[in-house]
C-alpha cells in the first residue's frame, strides 16, 4: 500500500518494510510470546494489503471556508489533513471527496466535526454526520438530497439526536467455504472491519471444530458473525452477549439465513456462569432448557480485556475450547489458567489491521 501520510496519520504505525515486512514482525513477535504454550507452526492468514477497511471514522476539519477529513497525528502533534486514504475499500475510497463536495455546496457543514462510514463489499452505505449542534427540518431535506444524489444513506447525529435517513445498516455478504451468509450490519455497533480477513477467520474457526459434533456454547457472540455459520455444524447453539442491540441483531442474523437451531441469552458472561452454578436465579434462563443441550465444546470472542479469572475455570470444563483474541497480551494471560487443563493443539495469526501493531489470534485447545 502506497499512502503519502505515512510517518504523518497515526492510522499506520508500521510501514517500513512494506505489508510482508509488517506481516512477518507480527508472526514473529506472536512465535515468542507464545511458546510456553505452543511451538508448532502458527497458520498465517493475511489481509488485502490496500482497500481493506468497510467501517472507517474521520474527523471533519473546517479552515476558513473550506472543510477536510481528518486524522490524529503518528506522534501526536494535531491533526493531519488527508483527501485519501488507500486503507478504505473502494467503494469508501470513491465517495469521500464526492461526498466533501455535496456537504459543503448543499451548506451542512456548520458544526460539523465528524464522518463514519460503514459499507458492505457491495457498496451499500451508511455514512454518520456528526455535529455539534441540534439538527432541523432544513439539515433533514439537504441531507436527503444528498443522499439520493450519491446513493447512501446518511444519518445525522448530535447531543440526543438521531436522524436517519434512508436506514441505519447495510446488508453484508460474507463467503464462507463457499457459501454465502448475510448479516445486518447497524450503524454505531461493532462490525469486523475487515471483511476478507473475518471470512477467513470464520472458515478457520469452522475447521477447527468441524470434528467436535454435539452442541456448543458461545460466549461473547455479538450479532452473530461466528454464531450464524457455527450452527450449520452443530445440533444446537446456546449463545450469550450482554448487548441488548447486539442481540437483536443476531436474532435477525438467524433469520436472513434460515437457521433455527440457535437460543440466544442477553446476559454477561459472569451473569451465565452464575445461573448455570445456581448461584443465582435470572428471568431470561427461564426460557432456556440447558439440559436438553450436549455441550462438550465452547467458542469465545471476548473484547479486548479478555477473560477473567471465573470465565477461564468456567471455560476449562469444557473438552474443547476455540479461542478468538483481538489482544494477545490478554491472551497469553488466559492461557495461563486454560494450560492447566488443556492443550494448545493449534494457532492462527489473522492479520485484520495491516500497517499497525494489532492481530487476531485464534488457539484451540483440548483438555487432556
Amino acid at each position: 500500500m502506497n499512502c503519502k501520510y505515512f510517518g504523518e496519520c497515526g492510522a499506520c504505525r508500521v510501514y517500513e518494510n512494506g505489508y510482508e515486512g509488517q506481516l512477518s514482525d507480527k508472526l514473529e513477535l506472536n512465535r515468542d510470546r507464545f511458546t510456553p504454550f505452543y511451538t508448532k507452526n502458527i497458520s498465517v492468514f493475511k489481509s488485502p494489503d490496500s482497500h481493506y477497511r468497510s467501517r472507517s471514522e474521520f474527523k471533519i476539519w473546517h479552515i476558513e471556508d473550506e472543510i477536510h477529513y481528518g486524522m490524529n497525528h503518528l506522534e501526536h502533534k494535531g491533526v493531519v489533513l488527508v483527501d485519501d486514504c488507500p486503507q478504505v475499500n473502494a467503494f469508501i475510497h470513491t465517495l469521500m471527496p464526492k461526498l466533501l463536495v455535496s456537504i459543503k455546496d448543499k451548506g451542512i457543514c456548520f458544526k460539523l466535526f465528524g464522518a463514519d462510514f460503514l459499507s458492505s463489499s457491495r457498496g451499500e452505505m451508511v455514512v454518520s454526520l456528526i455535529y455539534h449542534r441540534k439538527l432541523d427540518q432544513e439539515w433533514q431535506d439537504k441531507a436527503t438530497e444528498i443522499a439520493k444524489e450519491l446513493g447512501i444513506y446518511i444519518i445525522g447525529r448530535s447531543r440526543k439526536q438521531k436522524l436517519v435517513i434512508g436506514q441505519d445498516y447495510i446488508t453484508e455478504s460474507l463467503n464462507i467455504d463457499e457459501k454465502i451468509y448475510r448479516f445486518k450490519y447497524i450503524e454505531n455497533s461493532f462490525t469486523q472491519p475487515n471483511s476478507k480477513v473475518n471470512e477467513q477467520m470464520i472458515s478457520w474457526a469452522l475447521k477447527s471444530l468441524s470434528d467436535c459434533g454435539g452442541d456448543l456454547l458461545e460466549l461473547y457472540c455479538g450479532a452473530g458473525n461466528f454464531t450464524i455459520p457455527f450452527a450449520k455444524k452443530f445440533n444446537k447453539v446456546l449463545a450469550t452477549e450482554i448487548s441488548k442491540p447486539s442481540i437483536n441483531a443476531a436474532k435477525e442474523n438467524m433469520l436472513l439465513n434460515d437457521v433455527e437451531n440457535i437460543e440466544f441469552v442477553r446476559m454477561s458472561v459472569e451473569e451465565f456462569v452464575q445461573a448455570l452454578d445456581g448461584e443465582k436465579e435470572f428471568r431470561r434462563m427461564n426460557e432456556i432448557d440447558i439440559d436438553a443441550y450436549n455441550i462438550n465444546t465452547i467458542f469465545v470472542d471476548p473484547p479486548r480485556s479478555g477473560m477473567d479469572d471465573a470465565s477461564c475455570r468456567f471455560a476449562s470444563r469444557h473438552d474443547n475450547i476455540l479461542y478468538i483474541s483481538c489482544n494477545p497480551e490478554t491472551l497469553v494471560r488466559d492461557l495461563k489458567i486454560l494450560s492447566e487443563t488443556h492443550d494448545v493443539v493449534d494457532m492462527a495469526l489473522f492479520d485484520q489491521f495491516p500497517y499497525t501493531h494489532h492481530v487476531e489470534m485464534g488457539v484451540k485447545l483440548i483438555k487432556r
